[in-house]
């Protein structure tokens, strides 16, 4: 010995495996959560105030309960340009949705004019990606001729797909709300069947199913059938761009439309229907927003082409229920 202490060597730490996965999962996480985006773009964070993605931009046409129902539910961090034949209309609803919390716009748009919809689809296109399209705009047999019927119900939804289906973005969708009376329409042939899905929308109008009808209640239903073919035909095109569309049809759900059936000339028709439906009550927009949101999430990426009805069991009930 001299004397003098002898350094202690340095301890040499080192890490067992289990704790170098535990690390490694770590950072895994860390990484995923700052760069993996869903697939699904309506369930994709948006980028505030930093270079990156576009906004992503949910296009409502026609601002009443039900379409806004749907936009509360899948709304949120998104861009929501709303659009109704009256603006002002569209800018109340925007209003509400604000205070809430929401991004809005607004903008007047006729579905019954072509140049109309393509001036909607320019205005979307500025804001960012189309991920969605939900399209609630209509008039009710009470509201309106067969005429106007058919070019706002029918033509009007047609030239709307037509003209989104071109824009939508990769994993978007697209929602229409169309009516349970499509389903109490009878059996259409083949002919008239695929017509009402892939004729041209400026073109229906020239079928004689659709010019020869003077009854304001057929026309509707032939409206709606027609939006439920037309969806599923589309579907199609939309899948090109790995985009879904669906449609549902509520039965009595109370909004103003509703409201104007309840107390128009058919009133008896649809107070009798109300008061014998199976689930013993009329529906509300938050359930059909409910419907939509599945539809238009995750859980519903195999859904497209598809109609819902979602009618409280009115139709059932038409066809199978007792006859007073």
């Amino acid at each position: 010995m001299n004397g003098h202490r002898t350094a202690s060597p340095v301890r040499q730490h080192t890490l067992q495996p289990a704790c170098l996965y535990v690390l490694a999962y770590a950072n895994f996480r860390q990484q995923r959560n700052a760069h993996t985006l869903c697939s699904n773009p309506l369930q994709q964070p948006q980028t505030v105030g930093t270079v990156g993605p576009r906004h992503q931009v949910i296009v409502l046409v026609g601002s009443g309960a039900i379409g806004q129902a749907i936009a509360r539910r899948v709304g949120m961090g998104k861009q929501i340009l709303l659009a109704d034949l009256r603006e002002e209309n569209a800018r109340a609803a925007a209003s509400t949705l604000q205070e809430a919390g929401y991004q809005t716009h607004t903008a007047a748009v006729d579905i019954s004019d072509r140049s109309s919809i393509d001036t909607l689809v320019q205005k979307a296109q500025g804001l960012g990606d189309i991920v969605a399209l939900i399209n609630s705009a209509g008039v009710s047999p009470s509201q309106a001729t067969p005429s106007v019927i058919f070019a706002v119900d029918l033509v009007g939804t047609a030239m709307l797909l037509d003209a989104f289906g071109d824009v939508i973005a990769g994993g978007g969708n697209g929602i229409v709300i169309s009516s349970q009376s499509g389903f109490r329409l009878g059996n259409l042939d083949e002919a008239d069947q695929r017509a009402l899905a892939t004729l041209r929308p400026e073109q229906l109008v020239e079928l004689p199913l659709v010019k020869n009808e003077t009854d304001s209640l057929r026309a509707y239903q032939i409206s709606k059938r027609g939006n439920a073919l037309r969806v599923s035909a589309e579907a199609v095109r939309w899948g090109k761009r790995g985009a879904r569309l669906n449609c549902i049809s509520p039965g009595i759900v109370f909004t103003p439309l509703a409201n104007d059936e309840l107390n128009g000339e058919r009133k008896d028709f649809y107070r009798n229907m109300l008061a014998n439906l199976p689930v013993g009550r009329g529906g509300n927009p938050d359930e059909i927003g409910a419907l939509a949101e599945f539809i238009m999430g995750g859980s519903g990426g195999y859904i497209t082409g598809s109609d819902f009805l979602i009618d409280g069991g009115a139709t059932a009930n038409f066809f199978f229920g007792e006859k007073g």
